[in-house]
C-alpha cells in the first residue's frame, strides 16, 4: 500500500521520500521472480530503497547474506534505514559503492534493475539522471562485473524495458552469457511486451521461457501476478 513518502508490504515497510527512485513494480517483480535455489550469497545492484534486497531477504533462508550497493549517498542511508525496521536487520548490508569498484567473496546470485536509458531524453535532476540513465553503470560494465562478483555456477537476473532487454541479451550472449530464463511481462494480453525479466548464467541450459500479465480484461490482477506477489503486497 502506497502511502505519500512510504510503501507498506506485509512484512516490511519503506520509506522512499529521500530516494532517487520511488517504489515501483520492477524491484517488486524481479524480486518475487527470481529463483532462490541454493543462494546463500546475493547482491543487490543498484539497491534505491531497499525494496528488492528486503523481498529477497523474506524469500531466502536465514543463513543467507545479502549485500545491496547504490552510489547514491542518500538512497544508502534511507535503505539502511528501512532495513533497520525490518524483520531483516542483520541480513542486509548496504554498501555506497559502484559496482565498477565493489570486491567480495563470490556470489551464487546478483540481481538489478539497472539503468536503461543510453540516449533518450536526461531529466533534469542529476541524481535522476544517473539513476536512470547508462552514463554511471553500462549494460557492458553490469555485464562484465558480474561475471567477475559471480561463482561458476552462479547466476544474473535483471529486468528491463522490452527493447533494452533484446540488446542487452545479444550483448550477453556475445560475452559468454547463456539466456537461461525469460519473462516477457505486459500489463494487458493485448498490449505489447513492456519488460523482460532475464536470467543469464555462466554454464550453458536450455532456455524456459514465460510469460505473464499483470491485468485482466477489468482492473484486477491476473492470477499469475497475484499468485507471484501475493506474499509481498497487502
Amino acid at each position: 500500500m502506497r502511502v505519500a513518502n512510504r510503501f507498506d508490504f506485509k512484512q516490511f515497510t519503506v520509506y522512499h521520500d529521500r530516494c532517487t527512485m520511488k517504489v515501483g513494480t520492477d524491484s517488486v517483480l524481479l524480486g518475487a521472480w527470481v529463483e532462490l535455489k541454493n543462494a546463500q550469497r546475493l547482491l543487490d545492484v543498484g539497491t534505491g530503497s531497499g525494496v528488492m534486497a528486503l523481498i529477497l531477504a523474506q524469500r531466502t533462508s536465514t543463513h543467507s547474506i545479502i549485500d545491496a550497493i547504490d552510489i547514491a549517498k542518500e538512497d544508502c542511508e534511507q535503505a539502511r534505514e528501512n532495513i533497520g525496521r525490518s524483520p531483516w536487520p542483520s541480513k542486509v548490508n548496504v554498501h555506497n559503492q559502484p559496482l565498477q569498484k565493489f570486491n567480495a567473496a563470490p556470489y551464487d546470485l546478483i540481481v538489478s534493475n539497472p539503468p536503461y536509458f543510453n540516449n533518450s531524453y536526461k531529466p533534469p535532476k542529476a541524481t535522476r539522471i544517473v539513476a536512470r540513465h547508462t552514463q554511471t553503470l553500462t549494460h557492458h560494465d553490469l555485464l562484465t562485473h558480474s561475471k567477475r562478483l559471480l561463482k561458476p555456477s552462479g547466476r544474473l537476473n535483471l529486468i528491463l524495458p522490452a527493447t533494452e532487454g533484446s540488446l542487452i541479451k545479444l550483448m550477453a550472449e556475445s560475452e559468454g552469457w547463456f539466456n537461461t530464463r525469460v519473462c516477457s511481462f505486459r500489463s494487458r494480453s493485448n498490449k505489447p511486451v513492456e519488460r523482460l525479466l532475464l536470467e543469464f548464467q555462466l554454464e550453458k541450459q536450455n532456455v524456459r521461457k514465460e510469460e505473464l500479465v499483470l491485468y485482466k480484461e477489468v482492473q484486477e490482477w491476473s492470477s499469475e501476478y497475484y499468485m507471484l506477489t501475493k506474499e509481498f503486497y497487502l
